[in-house]
């Protein structure tokens, strides 16, 4: 495995295979449309909290399963949880305004979305510069900090069998999903 995580063309190449298929199911499944983001937000169109679901259920069961098996290394960022409560209020507002997150940006550009392009891509662009610009001074302020948050992870600190933790986890928002259904919504 090791020989994998030690080649960085064989890791870009893989990248970018799975953005591109990222932003196929995006756009598949309509989360690259202003109106169904913005429908998500108001609670009337719960397409959005489908997929991120769905994508919750498959990523942690192949993690669970591969992560036993020794195939696959967890590793988490450092990070605090105010960082994760700030960045998650901004990510919010600015989610809510653009009608687009990160990963639905690319696929509206991808799209031809010019809302995308130009408020979404160049906000990233700025917001990205913005923040590397003032990192120094929010770090020295300890408006951004690490702690103990940060170094945890379900995978690598639960010693048993992991299915155990993640099992409830996974029946949990299938439920949600048969509920959502089982709605209309």
């Amino acid at each position: 495995m090791e020989k994998y995580y030690d080649n960085k063309k064989l890791q870009l190449f893989f990248g970018l295979l799975i953005g591109v298929s990222f932003g196929f199911l995006l756009h598949r499944g309509g989360v690259t449309k202003y109106d169904v983001i913005v429908g998500q937000l108001l609670l009337s169109d719960f397409t959005v909290i489908k997929i991120i679901f769905t994508a919750i259920i498959v990523t942690m069961s192949g993690i669970g399963l591969f992560y036993r098996k020794g195939l696959i290394k967890v590793e988490t960022k450092s990070g605090s949880l105010k960082n994760s409560i700030i960045g998650g209020l901004l990510f919010g507002v600015g989610f809510g305004l653009l009608g687009y997150c990160p990963g639905t940006i690319a696929g509206a550009i991808g799209n031809g979305y010019i809302d995308a392009m130009t408020g979404g891509f160049i906000g990233i662009v700025l917001g990205t510069g913005i923040y590397a610009f003032i990192h120094p001074s929010l770090v020295k302020k300890k408006i951004v900090t690490n702690d103990k948050y940060s170094e945890y992870n379900l995978f690598n600190e639960y010693k048993g069998n992991i299915l155990v933790v993640i099992l409830p986890i996974l029946l949990s928002l299938m439920g949600v999903l048969y509920i959502i259904e089982l709605l209309g919504l």
